[in-house]
């Protein structure tokens, strides 16, 4: 069990609180299941479709949610500001995909209460804010969730439900708005299930959308030559180079540039692969950068199932999948030919070079990637990320400096 069936009274919110009420998305226990990608952000961080989970749950609400999570992160990920700490809070599962009957049933949630599917805590509502909050410790009345729940349990299933959550999203983002046009120069399959925001850019390229929509966001680019098959979303700033090749579902994150080719993987955003290569059945972080001609192996030889080392538990694990290839925590790196096996998993901030396959673990902060690697040293590490961000017009913060030293200071080579 996941809660305590303690009860106790309950009592009504107030109309007064209702208009106040604050939505905060908290991590449960299962978050060290999603590493390498919650070693450096909450679970609703985390890109599942075109959107993260947390704008997700904004865009269905209409308003922002704060953040519930370790120590380490709440730098960078804050929760509630000091004048909305007295109102009513609805604590949400930030591994749940949001719905407009599991929103109702939030909004018809009585106090000192959890909202609870198969045992999993999905919501609970307060009176007011906890500094302490924890879901699995506290007591609780138990409402039991009557809709069907998708939750993000597995780091492969970012890449393995992405299909579905694009086709979501599009839905979300497109209803009741009219695409920008689309250049004559561009041979297009279904049109209808194409949208491009205003200040995207599509020239010369091949659109087809007979296998799902297809997303361009604000800003993007499409250079001349790119062929794609949907489900795909471009987000914004993002470019796709000449050429590129593109097998849904795909998702590109914001502010990353990439060619080459690419099957049913996610960029969660900032990241570059620029160059030709393969990716496929993958997933990357933020700030990473995959060097030209860099590939990744997504099936196995003998064609068995792949399992992936599983950082929290330091053991393999099964993931019940034919095709799983790369899983690249935010920050790191890779040179140029680097060839990674199926099921490759690497932690935060590893700089990944030299000759042959590395090995399919690599820890957080390993410099070469190879088996004994030395640490690549804290200050370097800082120093390379700051300038990373100035080339993006970003500042790297105190939050992202706390970030970078928890993690050195508790990572494994």
């Amino acid at each position: 069990m996941f809660y305590k069936l303690f009860k106790s009274k309950s009592t009504k919110f107030t109309n007064k609180k209702y208009a106040t009420m604050n939505y905060i998305l908290f991590d449960d226990n299962n978050r060290a299941q999603l590493f390498p990608f919650t070693l450096s952000r909450p679970v609703c961080e985390i890109r599942a479709g075109i959107l993260t989970l947390k704008q997700k749950w904004e865009k269905h609400l209409g308003l922002q949610c704060a953040y519930h999570t370790v120590g380490y992160l709440e730098s960078k990920y804050p929760s509630l500001s000091q004048e909305n700490i007295d109102n009513t809070c609805i604590y949400i599962n930030g591994a749940v995909f949001p719905t407009e009957e599991l929103i109702y049933q939030l909004k018809n949630l009585q106090p000192n209460t959890a909202l609870v599917k198969d045992d999993k805590i999905i919501a609970v509502a307060c009176n007011s804010y906890h500094t302490t909050f924890n879901p699995n410790s506290h007591g609780f009345d138990i409402s039991q969730c009557f809709t069907s729940i998708q939750t993000l349990e597995k780091p492969w299933e970012i890449f393995a439900l992405n299909g579905k959550n694009i086709q979501e999203d599009y839905d979300l983002i497109t209803k009741n708005r009219i695409s920008a046009a689309i250049d004559a120069s561009n041979q297009v399959i279904h049109p209808e299930n194409i949208f491009i925001e205003e200040g995207a850019t599509v020239l010369c390229s091949i659109l087809n959308a007979s296998t799902g929509p297809i997303y361009i966001g604000k800003d993007a680019e499409v250079m001349e030559g790119s062929m794609i098959r949907g489900p795909f979303a471009l987000c914004e700033h993002s470019a796709l180079k000449m050429g590129a090749k593109i097998y849904g579902p795909t998702t590109i994150g914001p502010h990353s540039k990439v060619g080459g080719e690419i099957n049913n993987s996610v960029i969660f955003g900032y990241s570059n692969k620029a160059h030709d290569g393969f990716l496929g059945n993958s997933v990357i972080g933020e700030w990473c950068n995959l060097g030209a001609d860099t590939n990744n192996s997504n099936l196995k030889n003998n064609y068995g199932q792949v399992k992936i080392w599983n950082i929290s538990a330091k053991d393999w694990q099964a993931t019940g999948l034919q095709f799983c290839g790369l899983l690249m925590g935010d920050h790191s790196k890779a040179g140029i030919n680097t060839m990674f096996n199926t099921g490759t998993v690497t932690g935060f901030c590893a700089n990944i070079f030299d000759g042959g396959f590395p090995p399919k673990y690599i820890p957080s902060f390993s410099w070469g990637g190879h088996k004994n690697a030395p640490k690549f040293e804290l200050e370097k590490a800082i120093e390379v990320a700051t300038k990373v961000f100035e080339r993006r017009g970003l500042n790297f913060t105190n939050g992202d400096k706390e970030i970078f030293e928890h993690l050195y200071l508790n990572c494994e080579l």
